[in-house]
């Protein structure tokens, strides 16, 4: 059976930006809710003969491969792809045409070869076929239109938050898969993004479709071969430039390491647009930096505290700084009493969540000064987690998200227009803000705050003077 899909939309945006959007068709899996998800096979820009693999979602959650090639290029007026898969075939073209400076009209027309459907039973597929080609078409006019303003706090949410329970069920896979909005269409061309840990799982993730979108990226880790290797497949997702990307070596570990790694950047880039504070690891026994402090609380807590402060003169009105934590939080309050874990016997899921909690006030605290964001990724199966927690990646592997999914708040966080003017303190999740206190005895009081900022100034102040005084 031999079917074609035909509709047409009005964009309000540029013709550019929405054919730089479309122009990598594996962002078909943002818009696409028959898409489950696509990769670019082929590194670098897309081209005439570059190829995507497409799985479609099928009835009974089941999943189907398709192969596409892109046929034609005409920048900024159409894309042309044939798509092949076991049960059929589809040539898909997009048409696109600039009505003034700010709208723009896509033209989306499927020619689709269903192999295994024959007469006389072609008329009863007519029907969803065509609720299929609407959906995806209102999924393209959802990509590509900015809300006026990011979700509110939601009842539901708060409840389920409050329960715990409830709430992870939608730490998963399910959870991503159900939010109405998944695209990041907006154009990061000219900002200057400083990620950390952006070597592997959410990081990486987050740095590849940031590239894609054309931000300049620091990278900064420990390791400068696994920060180039790194780069490497940014560059092939993304296709960027090589230049966009350049390396900071620095082990977070380290407070004098991270002073000295926002020494290198101050010194070579003017500005930073989004800071990404991403890096962090759970540690199974305690141990002592060289600097004396206990592991957890300098990766996770002071490091990112440290670097943020020491970046924001390079910082403006405009820039954010994006704190990773984890939902771990909700089971843990402060203990500013043993911030370093030497009274009690240590665990490492604790120390993780405690300098998590604390990373947490500190954003707020800062909030006013500069648009600080807080977010934390769900249960996303990276590399971090399976060596950390290797009994719970074996047990829910099949229900967490992959670091796609995971990075997905991050990302919008750093590039969505409606968050200009936002500074309330939230913990962001799938895109909607959710309360960060669930049990009464993990909240802490204001005075606890002020005490938790004192500390942090008084214990991060010499590596500040260091810094300051290696830049005179």
């Amino acid at each position: 059976m031999k079917y074609t899909l035909h509709e047409k939309i009005i964009i309000n945006r540029p013709i550019a930006e929405c054919f730089s959007y479309l122009k990598d068709f594996s962002t078909i899996e943002q818009w696409d809710p028959g898409v489950y998800r696509s990769s670019k096979l082929t590194p670098g820009n897309p081209k005439i003969g570059t190829e995507y693999e497409v799985i479609l979602k099928l009835p009974a959650n089941k999943l189907s491969a398709m192969r596409y090639t892109q046929v034609a290029i005409d920048e900024p007026n159409q894309l042309i792809l044939r798509g092949e898969g076991d049960s059929f075939a589809a040539f898909d073209t997009l048409s696109f045409s600039a009505i003034d400076d700010a709208k723009t009209c896509i033209d989306y027309r499927a020619e689709l070869d269903l192999k295994w459907l024959q007469p006389p039973f072609t008329w009863m597929f007519k029907p969803l076929l065509n609720r299929l080609g609407k959906k995806a078409v209102t999924g393209l006019e959802q990509a590509l239109t900015n809300p006026s303003a990011p979700a509110e706090r939601r009842l539901k949410n708060d409840l389920c938050d409050k329960l715990i329970v409830p709430a992870t069920f939608s730490f998963g896979k399910r959870g991503y898969l159900s939010m109405p909005r998944k695209s990041h269409s907006n154009r990061m061309d000219g900002k200057v993004v400083a990620i950390t840990g952006p070597t592997a799982g959410i990081g990486l993730d987050a740095a590849c479709e940031l590239a894609r979108l054309g931000a300049t990226l620091i990278l900064i880790g420990r390791d400068t071969s696994k920060l180039q290797k790194a780069a490497k497949q940014i560059e092939d997702f993304s296709g960027c430039d090589p230049h966009a990307l350049r390396v900071i070596e620095a082990d977070l570990s380290s407070l004098q390491a991270t002073a000295a790694g926002a020494h290198k950047i101050v010194e070579t880039q003017p500005r930073i647009d989004v800071l990404i504070n991403n890096a962090g690891a759970l540690f199974s026994s305690r141990e002592d930096t060289e600097e004396g402090f206990e592991r957890a609380l300098a990766l996770n807590f002071l490091a990112p505290v440290l670097l943020s402060k020491l970046l924001q003169g390079h910082l403006n009105d405009a820039s954010r700084i994006i704190n990773v934590v984890s939902g771990g939080l909700y089971f843990q309050g402060l203990k500013l009493d043993d911030m370093q874990f030497l009274k009690e016997a240590y665990d490492g899921s604790k120390a993780y969540a405690r300098a998590k909690r604390a990373l947490v006030y500190m954003s707020q605290e800062s909030t006013a000064k500069t648009n600080y964001y807080t977010m934390h990724p769900g249960w996303a199966a990276t590399p971090g987690v399976a060596k950390s927690l290797p009994a719970f990646d074996r047990k829910l592997k099949n229900f967490m998200r992959d670091g796609r999914m995971g990075a997905d708040t991050m990302i919008w966080l750093a590039t969505a227009p409606e968050l200009k003017d936002y500074q309330e303190p939230q913990l962001w999740f799938d895109r909607h803000p959710h309360t960060y206190d669930v049990l009464p005895n993990t909240k802490a009081s204001a005075s606890e705050r002020q005490q938790l900022e004192r500390w942090t100034q008084q214990t991060l102040s010499p590596f500040e003077v260091r810094v300051a005084s290696e830049s005179i």
